[in-house]
């Protein structure tokens, strides 16, 4: 299968299911400086809808931490956002300055299961 399809078929995923797809990494895959990328998801404003730890909530901005699996789906949507998002295009973040925030949006641990939440947890008596 060629890059193209694939990179085709992850932007349909993203945008269909959102960015909590497990996938396989492609050979497309982008490599970043994630110490950076927190300073850039900061700088960008990203952190007004998402959250300053990309846990979502608030007015806008889905959760993203423990989220962002593909490089192609993730540059893709923020590239051409299908939602509410505006678009970040590449003069306003380059290419490496996406890719350092992808980097640290890998970096961050997913939340915990509701099942290991012990205030969340079925009380028994």
């Amino acid at each position: 299968m060629s890059d193209g399809v694939v990179r085709c078929v992850l932007t349909l995923l993203l945008a269909v299911g959102g960015a909590h797809y497990t996938l396989a990494q492609t050979s497309a895959e982008r490599t970043g400086d994630a110490a950076r990328g927190a300073k850039l998801f900061v700088d960008r404003a990203c952190w007004q809808c998402h959250g300053l730890a990309a846990q979502g909530g608030g007015i806008a901005g889905p959760r993203l931490a423990g989220r962002v699996q593909v490089w192609a789906a993730f540059a893709a949507y923020v590239r051409r956002p299908t939602e509410e998002m505006i678009p970040y295009t590449a003069k306003v973040l380059s290419e490496d300055e996406l890719a350092d925030i992808f980097a640290w949006l890998r970096s961050l641990p997913p939340p915990p299961t509701v099942e290991s939440l012990k205030a969340l947890a079925p009380q028994t008596r």
